[in-house]
């Protein structure tokens, strides 16, 4: 212990810590307990459960280094060298074991999967991995989706074996940008959509009207969430994906509809879902997919989220604020924003503001 100068937990930013310790007089920060053969990842929980989390990991590394760990030696794998798939196995559960979202969950699953269906019984390692992801089926959107997720999945990995990395061996490749198609005739397919279904129906209204996202802001609502005498929804921070809570005003079109609905005499805890659990997260796409076979108004490339596209870009057109856009679309950074416009189409510059040019006048 006499070679360590210092050892305790410190604040990097608002909610985010590490381990800072100095080792023979140079600085090391340790933002997980991955070198020591730990699955702690503090930074990862819930913000207000970080620093008692780290606080306990400290603990952790006082007694690494009680037995002789020191931050100079490679980490000490959570299990015995593993082979195989029971490699991919062994990883995939270490990743997992993290409280991700359902949506990354599935994904790492499938690139599991895949990998392993690719190795056919062979050992993985960073050449395999770069071959794989290499695959010229692959699109160049899907290889640098690939790419990024499988760089996640070698830091467990590592713990069992696994060594070097693929990702200098996949080059990342630049993507053309895809246009979201908006709707020039909203209330026209909104039309259809009721006659189609109501459930849908009601969905496709709150992201144009609301501006909320379809497969989990207005799937997982509650009728708590939903205050008709305030004609608001009120999202707390657990429930966006900016991690902030959100008020959202109701048009009168989505409150006349959400009236008939608190009428309904099978009205559950959740808006939609069935007994007390919501619909299953792929509930709408499988409605719309149903829809989009059947429509005579739909045009390639619009979706669900095109009503919440098409929301914000009437939303953009009336008041020409961006920082109300950010309000009302529930981005984190205006940065988010600006990038959505951009993505959106939308004009952002006007001629007005552009440089003029007074010529003189020529005399006849």
């Amino acid at each position: 212990m006499e070679l360590y100068d210092s050892l305790r937990v410190t604040r990097v930013t608002k909610d985010r810590f590490c381990i800072t310790l100095y080792f023979e007089g140079k600085k090391h920060r340790l933002y997980n307990g991955h070198s020591i053969g730990s699955a702690s990842s503090p930074n990862r929980l819930p913000a207000k459960e970080r620093k008692s989390s780290f606080e306990s990991l400290l603990r952790e590394f006082q007694r690494a280094i009680s037995k002789g760990w020191t931050p100079n030696e490679a980490p000490e794998a959570l299990a015995e060298v593993c082979h195989g798939d029971v490699l991919i196995d062994k990883a995939l559960g270490h990743k997992l074991s993290k409280p991700y979202s359902l949506h990354y969950q599935r994904k790492i699953r499938w690139i599991c999967g895949e990998l392993k269906r690719y190795l056919n019984g062979k050992t993985l390692n960073a050449s395999l991995a770069a071959q794989f992801l290499n695959q010229s089926h692959w699109s160049p959107a899907m290889r640098n989706n690939l790419r990024s997720h499988y760089s996640s999945l070698e830091s467990s990995l590592r713990l069992f074996g696994y060594s070097g990395t693929a990702k200098t061996k996949v080059k990342r490749e630049r993507v053309c940008e895809r246009l979201h198609r908006p709707f020039d005739n909203t209330a026209e397919v909104l039309g259809e959509i009721k006659q189609f279904d109501r459930r849908l129906y009601l969905c496709c209204l709150m992201a144009y009207g609301c501006l909320l996202r379809p497969h989990r802001e207005i799937r997982l609502l509650t009728w708590d969430e939903i205050s008709l005498d305030k004609k608001q929804i009120a999202l707390s921070g657990d429930r966006t994906k900016g991690k902030k809570n959100r008020i959202i005003p109701l048009p009168e079109y989505v409150f006349d509809e959400l009236s008939i609905w608190s009428q309904m005499p099978e009205r559950r805890h959740y808006l939609f879902g069935t007994s007390d659990k919501p619909f299953g997260p792929d509930f709408f796409n499988g409605l719309w997919t149903k829809y989009k076979k059947k429509s005579k108004l739909l045009k390639d490339e619009q979706t669900i989220y095109s009503f919440r596209h098409t929301g914000a870009i009437r939303v953009f057109e009336k008041t020409g604020s961006i920082k109300t856009l950010q309000a009302v679309m529930g981005h984190s950074d205006l940065t988010a924003s600006l990038v959505y416009l951009r993505n959106l189409n939308v004009g952002i510059v006007h001629s007005s503001d552009l440089p003029e040019l007074y010529l003189p006048i020529k005399d006849n």
